[in-house]
C-alpha cells in the first residue's frame, strides 16, 4: 500500500460510524475527549466549534468539513458561546435521549440503529434549555462521526495531523470529498437496501479524502513536505510497496534514482530517521498491527514483514519495543510510551548495516458492518455518542 493507506489500516480499530443530526433554535453541545478521530460537516446552516483549550472559535457554513484527528474535546453550539455557555453545554449522548423517548426530536430520512452503529438521523430540539440562549436561531444539519484508533501503533504522519483540520467549502475544489460527503448524506437520511455496507465504505472514503486534502494544501509537519519530495517520496512509496523486500541503501538509492548520501541526507532529514532505521520500525509496526488484530503464527508474521525467522522477528521486536511477540499479543493494546510502536518510532535510531533488521530479507457508521483497510473517530455509536 501507500504511505497514507498504511498510516490509516494500522491505527484503525473496530467500525467507524456517524450520524445525521439537524438542531434547531438556541443549543449547544459538548463532546468530550475520546480514543480516536471525528468529523462534522455542515450540510446546511451554519454553527460554531470551540476546541477545548481556550483555543479560537472556529466558524462552519455550509459545505464545511472538520476533522479532529486526536479527538480532542470540544463544544459546537449555534453561536460563539462564552465560558459559562460551554460550561452548561448538553453531553452529545443526552441528544440522543431525545430520539430514544420518543421526545420531541424527530426523524430525519429514515434513519436508525442497526447492528454494533447506529445509521440514520434525528432532530434534536433547541431552546433555552439546550442552549441557555434566545430562540430563533436558523436551525443546522451536520453529519458528524467518529473512527476508533489505536495510538499504541500510531504512524508519525497521523500524530503529525494538527488537533483540527478546516476544509471551507470551495466552489470547484475537492470534488472526490464534496462526492463522498453527499453520496454519505444520502445514505444516512434515508435507510436504503445495501446501506450496511455502503455507509461503512463511504466513511472510509471520507477520511482518506479528508487527509489527502489536508496533504494536498500544503499541511504543515515534516511528512507533508516528505510526501511531495520526489525523493523521499519514492523510497517511501518502495517500501511500504514491499516492506519485506531485502532492501539495502544502495538498492532504495536507485530506486529513487539518486546515490546513497543523497538518499541518505534527504530521507532522514524530512523523515527523521535514515531509511534503514525507519524500515525496521515499520516492519515491526506491521507485525504489532498483526499480532493484535490476527491469530497468524509468529513464523507466518516473520516472513509476511522481512524477517527469517520467528527468533529474528522476536529479537527485533523486543529491542524495538521492550516487549516480546508473545507478550505483547497476549496483553493486548499496550499503554502507549517509550516502549509501545507509538513511543518508540521518536527514539529509534540508526540501524546498524546497510540492510534493516535482524535476519531481514531472507465501522462505521451506525451500520455496523465494516470495510477492512481504511478507518478512524467522531461521533455516535449504537446511536449514542462515543466520546
Amino acid at each position: 500500500m501507500d504511505v497514507v493507506s498504511d498510516a490509516i489500516s494500522t491505527v484503525r480499530i473496530g467500525l467507524p460510524s456517524s450520524q445525521r443530526v439537524r438542531v434547531d433554535g438556541s443549543w449547544c453541545a459538548r463532546l468530550d475527549p475520546y480514543d480516536g478521530a471525528g468529523f462534522h460537516i455542515v450540510l446546511e446552516g451554519s454553527c460554531w466549534l470551540l476546541p477545548d483549550g481556550g483555543g479560537a472559535p472556529l466558524s462552519l457554513g455550509a459545505g464545511d468539513a472538520v476533522l479532529l484527528p486526536h479527538g480532542a474535546g470540544h463544544v459546537i453550539a449555534d453561536r460563539p458561546a462564552g465560558p459559562r455557555e460551554t460550561e452548561r453545554a448538553v453531553p452529545f449522548e443526552q441528544w440522543d435521549a431525545v430520539r430514544a423517548t420518543g421526545g420531541p426530536g424527530r426523524a430525519v430520512g429514515a434513519g436508525g440503529r442497526s447492528g454494533p452503529g447506529a445509521a440514520g438521523a434525528f432532530v434534536v430540539p433547541g431552546g433555552p434549555g439546550v442552549g441557555g440562549g434566545p430562540d430563533g436561531a436558523g436551525g443546522v444539519e451536520m453529519l458528524c462521526g467518529k473512527y476508533r484508533l489505536d495510538r499504541s501503533r500510531a504512524h508519525p504522519l497521523m500524530a503529525e495531523l494538527p488537533q483540527v483540520v478546516h476544509l471551507p467549502s470551495r466552489v470547484g475544489a475537492r470534488p472526490e470529498l464534496r462526492s463522498a460527503i453527499d453520496l454519505l448524506g444520502h445514505e444516512l437520511g434515508e435507510q436504503r437496501p445495501g446501506s450496511g455496507i455502503a455507509v461503512p465504505g463511504l466513511l472510509d472514503l471520507l477520511l482518506v479524502y479528508m487527509i489527502r486534502s489536508w496533504l494536498a494544501e500544503g499541511g504543515s509537519g515534516t511528512w507533508s513536505a516528505a510526501l511531495g519530495d520526489p525523493v523521499a517520496a519514492a523510497a517511501l512509496r518502495a517500501l511500504h510497496a514491499d516492506p519485506a523486500a531485502p532492501w539495502t541503501n544502495e538498492r532504495l538509492a536507485a530506486q529513487a534514482g539518486v546515490s546513497r548520501p543523497t538518499l541518505a541526507r534527504r530521507f532522514t532529514s524530512l523523515v527523521g530517521r535514515p531509511p534503514m532505521a525507519y524500515l525496521t520500525w515499520w516492519r515491526l509496526s506491521l507485525a504489532a498491527a498483526a499480532l493484535r488484530d490476527s491469530e497468524e503464527p509468529l513464523a507466518a508474521v516473520a516472513r509476511r514483514v522481512g524477517y527469517a525467522s520467528p527468533y529474528a522477528l522476536s529479537h527485533a521486536f523486543s529491542r524495538e519495543f521492550g516487549t516480546t511477540p508473545g507478550r505483547y499479543r497476549a496483553h493486548g493494546r499496550p499503554e502507549t510510551g517509550p516502549e509501545t510502536p507509538a513511543g518508540a518510532v521518536a527514539e529509534a535510531g540508526e540501524e546498524a548495516g546497510a540492510t534493516a533488521g535482524v535476519g531481514a530479507g531472507a465501522g462505521v457508521g451506525t451500520s455496523g458492518v465494516g470495510m477492512p483497510g481504511v478507518g478512524m473517530p467522531g461521533v455516535v455509536s449504537g446511536g449514542r455518542f462515543a466520546g
